[in-house]
């Protein structure tokens, strides 16, 4: 008998340590790492490089190639008789090759690039954020199927338990201790057992294929989710991943205030010209000549209508606006984890009534079991008050299901 004992335990343990398992937190990771969002991460970074690159080009020589031909309808001619200087040619020809090299722009190229890096750090925690927001609708989805898991466990031992009470019922009816009809109410209200199996199953079933395709995991109805301890930290010290967002906004900006000033400083280039053509620098020269010219240009736009300054107001502008934004968020956001407090005090509170009350329910169904065994009372009244029991559990289990959500969101909402 006991290696009889040991085989089955051993054989039951098999499938259960092949379930497949889930926890709250891995769900959360799957969905940062998983979700279709996540891959713009790498197609900002590679775009962040190519315009890199084009800005860091500026530094660079520019080459430009020009090469025409020309045909006038007059030239120029030296009004002097018999000076014996041949007019130039209608047709004219000239190519080119110029080579210009940027010598000083004020640290306009690197401030450009310091721009573009404040502005993919700003895009990437837009998609943190964006991430993070995900994390309510996976409590939901993540204590709703636990609820439906938890909802099973309750309605096998309603099973189990009526099933038990039904063959001591046929007992009593096969020998006359109870209505020949007893048995019969009692297999009714397993037939609605069933039925309540396949709605929570076919509930279930759809909310993991839901949380799957969240995730990016295969998960399926065997899938079993894991109990979580929660015990979020009550305080209103907020962490969330916007408030960075709110930072990384106002460095932007910032980067734009510096390229901005950057931009109105003098810019010096170097350049150099190379031709052939007819004619060449020589215009008293009616010939095909080789010719350059090299120096160094100033540009700098002294007065520009205040444009430059009224940009830098506007952006000066646009930070009070986040300042303000952060301060609306922080507002809601602690607004919000009051109610999630409230929420979670209520809860606590009516799970101890839930006790009570099943604690209760269980003495009536004890005194229900032994007047159905005695023929006191019809097994409808005992299969009513096993439903009240059962109500009563499954009132609870959702209860605590619905604090562990509370806490849940209590802790996405302050952020951690």
């Amino acid at each position: 008998m006991k290696q009889l004992a040991l085989i089955l335990i051993t054989l039951c343990a098999f499938p259960v340590l092949g379930q497949q398992t889930i926890s709250l937190e891995e769900c959360y990771n799957l969905v940062a790492k998983n979700y279709p969002l996540v891959k713009q991460m790498q197609l900002l970074k590679t775009q962040h490089e190519l315009d890199n690159a084009v800005i860091s080009n500026s530094r660079l020589p520019q080459l430009n190639l020009n090469a025409q031909v020309t045909y006038q309808s007059d030239v120029t001619e030296v009004p002097i008789a018999n000076s014996n200087i041949e007019p130039l040619n209608n047709d004219q020809y000239r190519a080119t090759l110029s080579v210009n090299q940027l010598i000083y722009n004020g640290g306009t190229t690197n401030a450009f690039l310091k721009q573009q890096s404040a502005r993919l750090k700003t895009k990437q925690k837009q998609i943190e954020v964006s991430l993070y927001q995900l994390k309510q609708q996976i409590n939901q989805l993540y204590f709703s199927i636990l609820l439906s898991q938890e909802t099973t466990l309750l309605l096998n031992a309603k099973e189990s338990q009526l099933k038990a009470t039904l063959n001591e019922v046929k007992a009593g009816v096969k020998y006359g201790a109870l209505l020949p009809a007893s048995d019969k109410i009692l297999e009714a209200e397993l037939i609605k057992i069933k039925q309540q199996f396949i709605e929570i199953k076919n509930t279930k079933a759809a909310l993991i294929e839901t949380l799957s395709g969240l995730i990016g995991q295969n998960l399926n109805t065997s899938t079993k989710i894991k109990q979580p301890l929660i015990k979020a930290s009550l305080t209103t010290k907020i962490k969330r991943p916007e408030l960075d967002l709110f930072q990384y906004k106002k460095e932007e900006i910032g980067s734009s205030e510096t390229l901005l000033a950057k931009q109105i400083a003098p810019k010096i280039l170097g350049f150099a010209t190379g031709g052939y053509g007819n004619p060449g620098l020589n215009m008293l020269d009616n010939s095909f000549q080789p010719f350059y010219t090299v120096g160094v240009k100033l540009n700098w736009n002294v007065f520009d209508w205040n444009t430059n300054k009224k940009q830098r107001k506007s952006l000066v502008i646009n930070k009070e606006i986040i300042d303000n934004e952060v301060e609306i968020f922080k507002l809601n956001t602690n607004i919000e984890l009051h109610k999630q407090q409230q929420e979670i005090n209520k809860i606590t509170l009516i799970i101890n009534t839930d006790l009570e009350i099943i604690k209760l329910r269980k003495e009536v169904l004890e005194t229900a079991a032994s007047q159905l065994k005695n023929g006191v009372i019809t097994s409808s009244a005992y299969s009513t008050e096993l439903t009240n029991l059962y109500e009563a559990e499954n009132t609870l289990i959702k209860h605590k299901i619905q604090l562990q959500l509370a806490k849940a969101n209590y802790r996405v909402i302050k952020g951690s």
